[in-house]
């Protein structure tokens, strides 16, 4: 065993947990283990599931209910961290006697027999890395979000747990009984914890944990090796796009926005909300910061997603949201948990698939227009996948100075939101582009008059000459984070002095600190507390696009600081205490650590 030590961090008591913690997953599920190796959430089979363990949002029953624990007896400290450029976690936990364990967790993910083996079970080993460590196992499922408590039965290598329509298996080569039972035992050895479907192992759990260990480390550093990668920032990088890659639901090509639900944006704001499904506009900004890197497995993957939420929407309205297996019906509904932190309600569901957000439909043309132009892919798309965009396309152009829930989602006021219409302007533009690409000179002259309609609309409605500044809404008076994207997708020439101004309003209007808001005005939960992270890094992006570098850079530098100690963001942070609220990890944020490295990093003719 090495003895190379791992950064130290102080204990989290399970009674209150933190966002310090590493995830797990495989592109089929995911789970969160903090920093005392317990696994606190999974959901299971699959990201937006019943939460096997849900115990990260508190419990009704006895403590340590909807975990999976194994402790060190006496432990006063740990250690965490992932193996390097892997999806790997190593947790590390002492006592005061000299005792320590090492668990390492993981999620199966590499090639077998020609194809990619992702099961839906989770693996840990722990084995004795100094003294004579005891230690005790807590496994606790719980089905129906922690209401119902499964029916155990078990044999000589396994225990099953069984509820109404699922059966889970744990097979170990620890003592079943010891297991059952919670009776603490000596570790004299390693090990292994496969749970997963109830299905028999054919070899002894301890060398499939281990095989299975060494083939997962491999597939994620071969994957890590084929990025495209920027000189600088580069180990944030790697672990914001293996998170990215662990958000993705391979099977369907679907994207959530994070792993988790009902993480409130803030403290006691009843701002809790479930990500676990997949916004067209966050999955655009995903396979955007994964292009970057030269990464186009997933932008192929989700345009088969894609494709299939066109084709059910055929020309009509789209939804911001769907389910990762193309539910539509997403009915929001609140369950019995005590919530993250004591924070109530527990949300399953979003009310924002009724929504209308008219930037979705710029969204599904942005998410797609590279693959048109890219000749890597495996899968050319063709005139039958444009003429498809070109519906969505019409709709943008149709609803462009039409109010909307806006970008933020506001459930009780619409408006003619400006990054709206800018992302329909963006729709308009591509297809004006892939049309001249296809060499359809009346496509691309019709898009191009239609991108030039929306954008004389917006420079005139969205622009407010008081204020010297595009404004969130047309006609509108206030500043919103989400005009900086103007020069990223084109709109405006970042050296254009409405862009320029523009940047300078929200800085002095939404910025506290090195932190930036979403807006600052009051909304249907009365106003923000706390910084949104993209929106801090939509802010880098556009200071160093007018030449403000190193302001960018410092900026950066301090948000890379706020990530947790394996380098995972969430989706706020409070600008005063940097302590990181929101869903986790968002993959918002870990598009922003990409794009800020991209944008910021010196070049490699610097160093070759």
């Amino acid at each position: 065993m090495s003895d190379k030590q791992l950064p130290s961090f102080p204990v989290v008591p399970l009674s209150e947990p933190s966002l310090n913690m590493a995830m797990i997953g495989n592109c089929s599920y995911a789970g969160l283990i903090d920093t005392m190796g317990r696994i606190v959430w999974c959901c299971l089979p699959r990201f937006d599931g019943d939460p096997v363990f849900h115990s990260l949002l508190g419990t009704r029953g006895e403590e340590g209910d909807g975990a999976f624990s194994i402790e060190l007896v006496g432990a006063v400290r740990s250690e965490q961290q992932y193996v390097d450029n892997t999806a790997v976690v190593k947790t590390r936990l002492y006592d005061d006697d000299g005792n320590a364990i090492e668990i390492t967790d993981f999620a199966p993910r590499f090639n077998r027999k020609g194809r990619m083996f992702r099961p839906n079970a989770l693996a840990r080993r722990v084995e004795p890395i100094s003294g004579h460590p005891k230690i005790r196992v807590r496994l606790r499922p719980r089905f129906d979000w922690g209401k119902r408590t499964p029916e155990i039965t078990f044999g000589s290598n396994h225990i099953r747990y069984v509820g109404d329509g699922i059966a889970l298996r744990l097979t170990t080569n620890a003592s079943v009984t010891y297991v059952r039972e919670e009776t603490a035992f000596l570790l004299d050895g390693p090990r292994a914890f496969y749970f997963g479907p109830d299905e028999s192992l054919t070899e002894n759990p301890e060398k499939i944990c281990r095989d299975f260990e060494e083939e997962t480390e491999r597939y994620w550093r071969v994957w890590s090796r084929r990025l495209g990668l920027p000189l600088e920032y580069q180990e944030a990088v790697i672990r914001a796009a293996i998170t990215l890659k662990m958000c993705t639901f391979e099977e369907t090509g679907a994207i959530i926005a994070a792993a988790t639900t009902s993480i409130p944006e803030a403290h006691n704001t009843v701002r809790n909300w479930d990500y676990r499904y997949c916004w067209l506009r966050d999955a655009f900004f995903v396979v955007r910061a994964l292009n970057s890197l030269s990464e186009m497995e997933t932008m192929e993957n989700y345009l088969r997603y894609l494709n299939n939420i066109t084709s059910m929407a055929n020309g009509g309205h789209v939804q911001p949201l769907y389910g990762i297996g193309l539910e539509a019906r997403i009915e929001e509904q609140i369950v019995d948990l005590p919530g993250y932190r004591g924070n109530e309600p527990v949300r399953v569901g979003n009310q924002a698939y009724e929504h209308f957000q008219h930037d979705v439909y710029g969204n599904i043309v942005l998410g797609a227009s590279q693959a048109f132009f890219d000749r890597r892919l495996l899968r050319q798309p063709g005139l039958d996948d444009f003429q498809r965009l070109e519906k969505a396309g019409e709709r943008a152009f149709k609803l462009y100075n039409e109010p909307d829930a806006g970008i933020w989602e506001l459930r009780t006021r619409a408006r003619v939101h400006t990054s709206s219409s800018l992302m329909c302007w963006a729709a308009c533009d591509r297809l004006a582009k892939i049309a001249d690409n296809f060499g359809l000179e009346d496509r691309a002259a019709h898009w191009q008059e239609r991108a030039d309609v929306i954008h004389a609309a917006i420079c005139e409605k969205g622009w407010n000459e008081d204020i010297g500044a595009f404004t969130e809404s047309f006609g509108g008076k206030d500043m919103d984070a989400s005009l900086l994207l103007m020069a990223e997708v084109g709109f405006l020439p970042a050296n254009d002095p409405r862009f320029i101004a523009t940047v300078d309003k929200i800085g002095a209007s939404l910025r506290r600190g090195n932190h930036l808001f979403r807006y600052h005005q009051a909304d249907d939960f009365g106003e923000p507390e706390n910084a949104f992270n993209i929106c801090t890094f939509w802010y880098i992006d556009a200071l160093a696009r007018i030449g403000r570098v190193e302001e960018a850079r410092e900026i950066y530098e301090e948000l890379l600081s706020c990530r947790n100690h394996v380098g995972l963001l969430s989706e706020d942070t409070s600008p005063n205490s940097g302590e990181l609220w929101g869903n986790f990890p968002q993959t918002y944020s870990m598009v922003g650590i990409i794009n800020g490295a991209v944008r910021l990093s010196a070049s490699w003719d610097k160093v070759t």
